[in-house]
């Protein structure tokens, strides 16, 4: 009679730990593939001719609603125009420097680099 109970006992918890029970602390996975097919062609010669060789391959893709489609879906603009708008700073000051004259040169030489630096992050992909 012990021995019966405890081969049901053993049979009921063996049970519970093959049948995918959700555990809490575990983490899951979710693999998607898909069949491809592929042809290689085998080159013969004028006794034995050529053939192509077909089969299909089972490859790994990424899920539908994956975390790795929406990185890729979703990439940051990391365009830096730093360098044009110090190079376009410079040259618009120079410019202004060089065209103006007199009393003018307070407000132009200022709006030259303003103006410079503007340009400059434009042309450099800002």
């Amino acid at each position: 009679m012990k021995a019966l109970l405890l081969s049901i006992l053993l049979i009921s918890t063996g049970n519970s730990v093959l049948s995918n029970e959700y555990q809490h602390g575990f983490s899951s996975s979710r693999t998607c593939t898909r069949n491809e097919y592929r042809e290689e062609y085998i080159p013969g010669t004028r006794d034995n001719p050529g053939y192509i060789k077909n089969w299909e391959e089972t490859v790994e893709v990424p899920c539908p609603g994956s975390s790795d489609s929406y990185i890729k879906n979703n990439q940051f603009d990391s365009n830096d125009c730093s360098e044009g708008t110090i190079a376009g700073g410079i040259l618009g000051g120079g410019l202004a420097t060089a065209i103006s004259r007199g009393k003018d040169r307070w407000w132009v030489i200022p709006a030259g680099v303003i103006g410079g630096s503007m340009v400059g992050c434009q042309i450099d992909g800002g």
